[in-house]
């Protein structure tokens, strides 16, 4: 068996590092433009350097077409499909300002990308089995180990040892996520939180806060990283 499952290897895409300088992977911008270009503009991103996003481009922000505009025209960024993009895809949610083209660039995006020893994904992947068992389904909706969970702990990325570092987004976090073996980036932009960046050739994270109060979320559904075992 390979790498990924049958079904997720077709989309899956391999990025080799060393033909950028820097390379950055970024969090959900869930829609949110202006934040984007904040943080693009803190972290000095060249045509020259990777930008990679864990997916959730769209919905619930103000502006997903433009979001979906500045990732498309820029040879050097790359996304996977989140769950919110395989919603559009499916019908169950539309954004009337995307094209019909803006929808198949979004059913061509990857589900995976590696970068080196480095996995991105959406959702994350479960540590109770190996990465080739995993579906697509499973790369983009993982999060707690609990049948049915949802943001009931333990969540995956606490038990996860690797061999690949995942950079995940999904679950939405008060603070970034970085471990040996896990690096969590959804950091409630859209919510009125902020919007977050690993530099992989540094290991640091750089976060841009957003500017309006965000879409109302439930404290619930909101992970305190400082209470996590």
């Amino acid at each position: 068996m390979g790498r990924f499952h049958p079904d997720v290897e077709p989309h899956h895409l391999d990025i080799d590092l060393d033909e950028y300088e820097d390379a950055y992977v970024v969090g959900d911008v869930h829609g949110c433009p202006e934040p984007l270009d904040r943080l693009l503009s803190t972290l000095g991103v060249t045509d020259d350097d990777l930008v990679v996003f864990v997916g959730d481009l769209v919905r619930k922000g103000p502006d997903s077409a433009a979001v979906v505009e500045r990732v498309r025209r820029a040879d050097n960024m790359f996304t996977v499909r989140g769950n919110n993009e395989e919603k559009l895809l499916r019908g169950e949610k539309s954004l009337e300002r995307l094209s019909d083209d803006d929808l198949a660039w979004i059913e061509s995006l990857p589900v995976a990308i590696t970068v080196g020893e480095n996995l991105i994904v959406h959702g994350g992947v479960d540590p109770r089995k190996p990465l080739a068992e995993h579906t697509i389904d499973d790369l983009q909706n993982t999060r707690s180990l609990v049948p049915g969970g949802s943001y009931d702990p333990p969540y995956w990325y606490e038990e996860y040892a690797g061999p690949l570092r995942v950079f995940f987004g999904h679950t939405v976090l008060d603070d970034p996520v970085v471990t040996e073996w896990a690096v969590g980036l959804d950091t409630g932009c859209v919510y009125g939180g902020s919007l977050t960046a690993y530099d992989l050739r540094e290991g640091t994270v750089t976060a841009v806060p957003a500017l309006r109060g965000g879409v109302e979320r439930s404290d619930a559904k909101i992970v305190d990283v400082a209470e996590l075992g």
